[in-house]
This record gives structure tokens, sequence and C-alpha cells, in this order.
């Protein structure tokens, strides 16, 4: 029952709409006594001969008076009580979206996107089920049961009423019994199913992955074997599950049992009436409620128990980017300073970059090449903050970039990434995805100088066609051209290009790089790139090798040297002219 000690934070919210659905709930358990009293009274005044059609009608009319004010009254506290259940679920899948935000891509790497999709699913809606079903099987139990043996006892016969009684302790110790195992195999199916979960997510994913290299059949088969160890998992508390109702059903016959023999040799020694004895076995029917509410309630509470436990996990993950004490609410704007000593990422012992120095002014283009693994997305992670270090420093006019609040400093980077994400929106609602009150002129401006714009008037809805999911109906080209219109529409002060043009002809990247020089006059642009053309008009380029700067300058400089930059540069403008050469003879 802890678990009701850990929502308490939770109920002291909605304590109003709580005590309310509770005081409700308790007058419903006291109402629910009064026809097992009218319907003794009846028998017995049938019995004696003094039954009217004027007492007829008085104990019907409050038979009917008692159906109203059940109904009203259970209609309330459904209202109170599950409405409140349903705001829990609200406050939690909240609380875990701001957290899933605020993490840092380590997390991420670690955690399976269908396992966070079952923590904010399945475990929620357990954890709802003990706050609404579990709260009214605790009190109404609680409640009826109390009011019901106290009535049996206070009003017929405290004997029989000790006697029906006796094989209650069994079923205490069962359900509890039961409860424990419940906690235990739920938690495994849970488990089970986050990982079927994110099996069909990473299949829908890369369904044309699995379509081209022909394995439909492979994957089908790991996911029946998947399936098949869900469903197990779920058997296995199915199994705990069924045993509730009978048991709690053969101990409740038993104390029917005892109270019609007893009762009938009570009556027979006229210690009871049979009107009483008739009020008695209707007041024990109402007590076969609370006994299968509290076998029931173990039940809900120890799902409740195993889902809470693995959102509360969740939740007590750390963010390990965090803002410094006193941190700056500004857009950084200014000359860029990277003097990083040397850094590594978390858990491995070779560092990924060493001894990294150099300046960028404001205005100023940055070229960053490099074979693959050379540390040139690493650098730009760490401008953004995805990792911090803890071996040198970036500033951002002459401000250490972990001296501005995380919000700030990004706010002030417009970055395309290597990935290409699309939202399931339409294009325009893409584009203004970072500035969402852009005016139809402002997306359109940003697609034209990323080259977009006469692609998106081909479509059928234009502006509003609808990428689907992760852009799976646009070009690779098409879906970088967009990510870049987003980037662009925020205007920032430092616009980063992570390898963004790849997917681009050589005469599309060049209309863009024209008209990136023209739109951004005085702000920095940083293109990490494979595609040395793509950097060749920056001011300055740096090579990275092994996360160290093997040479520097302008492309003007590198050239006079006979590095790897020249070398690169030469090997790509003769693959080029081979490419063209080919087009033309075709």
């Amino acid at each position: 029952m802890s678990i009701f000690k850990d929502l308490m934070w939770f109920f002291k919210l909605e304590k109003r709409n709580y005590l309310t659905g509770i005081f409700l709930l308790i007058i419903v358990s006291l109402i629910n006594l009064i026809p097992p009293y009218i319907v003794g009274l009846f028998v017995d005044e049938i019995k004696v001969g003094t039954l009217t059609i004027l007492k007829v009608i008085q104990y019907v009319g409050i038979l009917i008076l008692v159906g109203i004010f059940l109904y009203t009254f259970r209609y309330i506290w459904r209202l109170k009580i599950f409405g409140s259940a349903v705001k829990l679920s609200y406050t939690l899948r909240n609380r875990l979206y701001q957290h899933f935000t605020q993490l840092s891509p380590q997390f991420y790497h670690k955690r399976r996107i269908g396992d966070l999709m079952a923590h904010s699913t399945n475990d929620i809606q357990a954890i709802e089920g003990t706050a609404g079903e579990g709260v009214l099987t605790l009190v109404d139990s609680i409640a009826m049961g109390t009011l019901v043996i106290l009535t049996m006892a206070i009003t017929i016969s405290w004997k029989l009423t000790l006697i029906t009684l006796i094989p209650l302790p069994f079923m205490v110790w069962l359900t509890h019994y039961y409860g424990n195992l419940i906690h235990d195999r739920f938690f495994l199916a849970q488990d089970a199913f986050s990982r079927l979960n994110e099996k069909v997510q990473e299949n829908i994913a890369g369904v044309r992955v699995i379509k081209a290299f022909g394995q439909e059949k492979e994957e089908i088969e790991e996911f029946k074997v998947q399936s098949a160890d869900t469903v197990e998992k779920n058997i296995a508390v199915a199994r705990v599950d069924a045993l509730f109702d009978p048991t709690i059903q053969f101990i409740v016959g038993i104390s029917f049992f005892l109270a019609i023999s007893f009762g009938s040799y009570f009556v027979f020694q006229e210690r009871l009436t049979i009107g009483q004895l008739t009020s008695f076995t209707l007041y024990l029917g109402h007590l076969i409620w609370p006994m299968l509410a509290f076998g029931w309630l173990f039940n809900i509470v120890e799902r409740g128990r195993a889902s809470y436990d693995r959102v509360v996990a969740l939740l007590a993950v750390q963010p390990e980017i965090n803002d410094k004490p006193n941190a700056k609410q500004i857009k950084p704007s200014g000359e860029i300073n990277f003097n990083i000593h040397q850094f590594f990422y978390p858990e491995t012992e070779i560092p990924t970059l060493k001894q990294l120095h150099f300046k960028l002014k404001q205005g100023e283009t940055l070229g960053i090449v490099g074979k693959t693994g050379s540390g040139k997305t690493t650098l730009i992670r760490l401008l953004l903050r995805e990792f911090d270090i803890t071996d040198g420093d970036i500033t951002i006019g002459n401000e250490s970039i972990y001296n501005y609040k995380l919000t700030s400093l990004r706010s002030a980077i417009g970055y395309v990434p290597q990935d290409h994400f699309l939202f399931s929106a339409s294009i325009a609602e893409n584009i203004a995805f970072a500035k969402p009150n852009a005016t139809v002129d402002e997306v359109e401006a940003a697609a034209k100088t990323a080259a977009i714009h006469k692609d998106i008037l081909r479509f059928e809805k234009q502006y509003e066609t609808i990428v689907g999911e992760r852009g799976v109906t646009l070009s690779g080209g098409q879906k970088q051209r967009i990510s870049i219109a987003r980037a662009l529409l925020m205007d920032s002060e430092i616009l980063i290009l992570d390898d963004a043009l790849s997917a681009v002809d050589a005469k599309t990247e060049e209309r863009i790089q024209k008209a990136l020089k023209e739109n951004r006059k005085d702000k920095t642009t940083i293109i990490s790139s494979h595609r040395l053309s793509a950097i060749q008009h920056a001011d300055l380029i740096i090579v990275l090798e092994d996360g160290n700067i093997i040479e520097s300058g302008t492309h003007k400089s590198l050239m006079k040297d006979d590095g790897w930059y020249k070398t690169m540069y030469q090997r790509q403008q003769l693959e080029s002219q081979i490419e063209e050469g080919g087009e033309e003879n075709e």
C-alpha cells in the first residue's frame, strides 16, 4: 500500500475532489444498508400479518428514494475520483515529457525509444488505475465492509457475525500473497511490452531498409519471438490474477454456509427472526463486494506500484548538462574562441579532440573538414553544449558558453544536423518550427535562400503538403534544404551546417552558398563537410585528423601547401569532372 503514500503529493493537490468523492462513497455505503433492513421488516410483517397497503407504499417509496440518492451520489463520486486520476496521468506525462527534453544525448544512446514510449503510455495508465480504481476499492472496501459488519453485529447478532467472519483472515493472507506475485510478474510484463514497443517503432522507422535487404521474413520471425515472450509474461500475470476471484468466491461461499447453518440454528432457538436472518444474508451479500474489492485492490495497487517504480526511476535520471548558478539570460554574440586542450566522451579513455585552439571573428565563416571520425561533429556538439568540456573552454564574445543559460545559448544558434529530422506536418510548419509565428513571406524567403522554393511549388498542395513521418515523402536533398530553411528562418547569430549539403548537386550547392553569403552578412557561419567545395569560400578552414588540427587557413593558402586538403580537393575536382563528362556523354 506504499504506493498511496508515494502519491500523497498528488492527493494533496486534488484533496478537495478526493475528499468530496470519499465522503460521497461513505454516504453511498450507509444508504446501501437501508434496503436489507427494509426487506427484513417487510418479511417479518408478512409473517405476523401486519403488512398493509400503506406500509407497502411507504417501503417502496423509501426504496425509490434510496435508488435516486445512490444514482446521484455515485455519479458525483465517480466524476471526482476518476476525474482526478485522469489529471494524475496528465501531470505525470507532462513531467516525463519535460524531463525527456532536458536529458543529454548520452541518455538516449543508452535508452530505447520504445521503452520510453511504454513509460509514457502503459505505465502511466497503470498508475492512473491506482489513483482511480485503487482509491475507490480501498475506501469502498473499508467503508462498506466496516459498516456492514457493524450493522450485522449491532442490529442482528454479533455472535453470528463473528462466525461468518472466520474465513476472512485466510482471504487477507492469500490476496496479500497474490499481490506480491502480481508486482514481480507485472514488472517483467511491462518490461517485455517496452521491448516489443521498441521493436515495432524500430521496424516501422526502418521499413525501407528492411525491404531493400529482403529481411521481411527474418524481422517477422524476430517479432513473433518477442511478441510470444510478451504474451508469456502477461499470461504469467493473468495466472495469478485469475486466482483472486475464485479464492474470494470460495471464502464468501464458506461465509454464506456458516451464516445459513448457524443462522437457521439461531432461528430454531428463537434467538433470531426469519426477517432478521433474511436481512443478515442480504447484508452478507453486500459484504461480497468489499471482499472482492479488497482482493482486487492488491491487484491494482501492485500493478501501479510496479509502474510507478519504473516511472520514478526514469524521472530520477539527472540531466548531465545543466545551467550554472546565475547563468546569463542573454543571447551570446561576438568572436568565438575555441580553446580545447582535450575532450573525452563519457566512459572512454581515448580523447576525441586534442589541442584545438583557434578564433573565429563575428561575421566570418568557418569550414571544418577531415576524414570520417576525425572529430568534426564532436566540435560542433561541444559548441551546442550537448556535452561539456572538462579541460578547456569555448567563449563567445569573451564570455564562456558555460556562463550562458542553455536556452539562451541554443536560441542564438541555428543548427542543421547530419540527420535531417522532419515532423509529420506540412512543409510550412516544418520550416517555421523554431518560429511558429513566422509570416508566409518569411517562410518563403527562407525556402528561396535554401533553394527549395521551386521544388515546393511543384507539389500539389505546395507549402501545405504533409511530408509524412520523418519526411519519408521527400528526397534526401529536399529534406536537407527544408532543414536549412528552418535554421535560416531563425536568423540566428550563429548558423551551423553539419554536412548539410551532402545530398544536393553542385549547382544547387553553389546557389545556396551564394544566398547564404548575401543573407548572412555580419553573422557567423560554421560549415562541416566532406565535400570541400562547400567550404572553399570560408574565411578560415581547419582540417581535423584524429581530433587534432593538422592544417588551417584559407582555401588559397591551403592550396599552396602539399597537404591533405590540397590532395583531397584535387581528387574531388577530378571526380566531379569525370561525373560531368559522363553526363555529357549520356
